[in-house]
């Protein structure tokens, strides 16, 4: 008589809590990939740092250029240099996240198709990343600040706020194009584009106070428009930046774009393993 044989399914839990539960029992996996992708980022490679510092530092110049010197932009009483700089802050967190995140469930399919755990972890682990990039560059923008003798307000203590913010939303659009890239692979040929539109639309080379005021509400319908404000807010003090209601939009803008991508990553999350 052949013995009997017992199929196992492994799947991610259904329920919210069970999820959570997943998660935390695979905490280690979410710090050990997170680790793997710094070490990849930064170890025995001189372009890795060397990429973290150009970057920022080439698009401000750059922008300051064509905005400040020979576009005659107003920078609201700051140097124009630092105003472009501030911006970059979360720009670059963003677009690294987005960029990376996007492409993680592609890059690591042989992981995501042969042992279980909560996918979910893979697309995170580029916020960590895209974090040493954001601490090098705040550091290069406090020696900015020293250079040109600019000091920065008593509510730069604010910065954590706008930064939790920019997190959530790249997270959220991070859940989304990845799963979206799993299934339909011709769309990672459009992160670039988003990337570059998005860089454009978004006031990081210049200030958003000139946008004219029937307009501001439907600005500020793109997230970035209220984290890059806080930012200059948070470090000039000059309140000319806060847009209450422009603020109020992005926020809200934000976290619908969290809750979709990732319930949309949720619903697909079952099916990677086959589609991928």
């Amino acid at each position: 008589m052949e013995p009997s044989v017992s199929e196992i399914h492994v799947e991610a839990g259904k329920t919210h809590k069970q999820y959570l539960k997943d998660l935390w029992i695979y905490r280690e996996l979410f710090f050990f990939l997170a680790w793997r992708d710094i070490l990849v980022r930064y170890k025995q490679t001189i372009i890795g740092v060397t990429w973290s510092v150009v970057r920022p530092l080439i698009t401000m110049i750059v922008f300051t250029i064509v905005f400040g010197k020979l576009a005659k932009m107003p920078s609201d009483r700051m140097p124009y240099s630092v105003l472009v700089f501030i911006a970059m802050l979360p720009w670059q967190f963003f677009s690294n996240t987005f960029t990376e995140g996007g492409n993680s469930l592609i890059n690591n399919e042989k992981l995501v198709s042969k042992v279980y755990f909560p996918r979910i972890i893979i697309p995170t682990t580029s916020m960590l990343v895209s974090l040493i990039d954001f601490l090098i560059s705040f550091l290069l923008l406090a020696l900015l600040m020293i250079c040109v003798g600019f000091i920065p307000a008593w509510t730069i203590i604010f910065m954590p706020i706008f930064l939790l913010q920019v997190i959530i939303v790249s997270l959220g659009l991070t859940f989304l194009t990845s799963a979206m890239n799993a299934k339909y692979r011709d769309f990672r040929y459009v992160l670039p584009f988003v990337v570059q539109i998005g860089l454009y639309i978004s006031p990081v080379g210049f200030s958003s106070t000139i946008i004219p005021e029937n307009w501001k509400i439907l600005y500020s319908i793109n997230p970035l428009v209220g984290v890059i404000d806080g930012f200059r807010w948070c470090i000039s003090g000059n309140t000319a930046f806060i847009y209450f209601p422009g603020l109020m939009v992005s926020l809200g803008v934000t976290l619908i774009i969290f809750i979709v991508g990732l319930q949309y990553f949720r619903s697909v999350e079952r099916t990677l393993a086959d589609v991928i």
